[in-house]
């Protein structure tokens, strides 16, 4: 099969980046012809080192511009000989609609989260991926059919991107508490340190990592100071990998408000911490519905404090949710996303009345 992704660029900042990323790589590993058009980034050479070609399709949100692109996208499909476009972003979705009409061939658009307005936009797909249950449902009430809507939950473990991590565990002290992701409200930070200071004033020993850069960095640094947890709590900054931050944290946490399918949990599950999430979008369902981590009520500092007490009081409790984080682990492999993946191209290829050209078994 000779599949297209479509994306407004490759840089490592954005998730949506990555999971695009993950599977195109994987897909070429199944012996697949994969192509990525983009208007570039920092993963264009890991992209090529994984047999994935790589167009140049500027994505600027300009009239002149998007018309230039999209005659550009049009002669990038039929010289690559595409059997099916699949596209990640919005302007990749409104890009590609009229090129895959035109040649006749699949649209697969997926829906990576669904706060913009705009995100009805995917509804352009032939078929629409929604990357977990809850994203689904918020896509069917904001008026995508359910026959074009299909659930493929996030999974990132075992991907090209990942193969050359560096393995060795940060040392922190015990019992230590890490946050990755982007520092802006929607991640919850305010709740995470409202509720770390209720921690710190019964279990002082207890450290907190912030991982991660963002618009509210400075805000976040002027808050804790405030607090009497101030000098427990660690602003690390941005890593290019935080893996091995988790690799030696105890206690993973995540306290967002709204999260479509994090792709950090499955890379804490893996890391084998102990998970403290919010009950809120995918979270539960990268969570096994509590069984492979903590879930608690999403803008509820105390009770994120009664979990985070809990694993902190008891050594015993933390060892016990490391060992729940492998639950099923296996299902968040980036191999069972790039088969159902797969899947929905042959079913996609088959309503159009075409035949999906697999050139080999889709296996593992």
């Amino acid at each position: 099969m000779r599949i297209l992704h479509l994306l407004n660029h490759t840089t490592q900042s954005n998730g949506h980046v990555h999971a695009a990323v993950d599977l195109a790589c994987e897909q070429s590993r199944l012996g697949h012809a994969i192509a990525v058009a983009s208007g570039g980034g920092d993963f264009d050479r890991l992209l090529v080192r994984n047999g994935v070609k790589v167009f140049t399709i500027d994505h600027r949100r300009k009239a002149l511009t998007l018309l230039g692109s999209a005659l550009d996208l049009r002669q990038v499909v039929g010289d690559f000989g595409a059997d099916i476009v699949h596209a990640h972003m919005m302007t990749s979705a409104v890009l590609a609609w009229p090129v895959c009409k035109l040649a006749g061939i699949p649209l697969i658009t997926t829906v990576h989260n669904e706060f913009e307005k705009s995100a009805i936009l995917m509804g352009l797909g032939t078929r629409v991926i929604a990357v977990s249950a809850a994203v689904g449902a918020s896509m069917r009430r904001r008026g995508i059919p359910a026959e074009k809507l299909r659930v493929i939950l996030n999974g990132t473990i075992g991907s090209a991107r990942l193969a050359n991590r560096e393995s060795i565990a940060v040392t922190l002290a015990s019992p230590s508490i890490l946050f990755v992701g982007g520092l802006h409200p929607r991640k919850g930070l305010a709740d995470l340190f409202a509720a770390f200071d209720l921690v710190y004033r019964k279990h002082p020993q207890a450290r907190l990592h912030i991982v991660g850069d963002g618009p509210f960095a400075q805000t976040y640094r002027e808050m804790v100071a405030g607090l009497s947890c101030r000098e427990a709590v660690r602003f690390e900054g941005g890593k290019a990998d935080p893996f091995p931050w988790m690799r030696g944290a105890d206690i993973f946490v995540l306290p967002s408000h709204a999260d479509p399918a994090p792709l950090v949990l499955p890379e804490a599950r893996e890391a084998g911490c102990a998970v403290v999430a919010t009950r809120v979008d995918g979270i539960p369902e990268l969570l096994e519905g509590g069984e492979a981590g903590m879930l608690v009520p999403a803008r509820d500092p105390d009770a994120l404090a009664a979990a985070l007490s809990a694993l902190v009081a008891e050594p015993e409790a933390i060892s016990h949710w490391r060992a729940r984080s492998q639950y099923r682990v296996d299902h968040l492999r980036i191999a069972r996303v790039a088969r159902e993946t797969l899947d929905l191209y042959d079913e996609a290829a088959l309503q159009l009345g075409r035949k999906a050209g697999s050139v080999l078994p889709r296996t593992g």
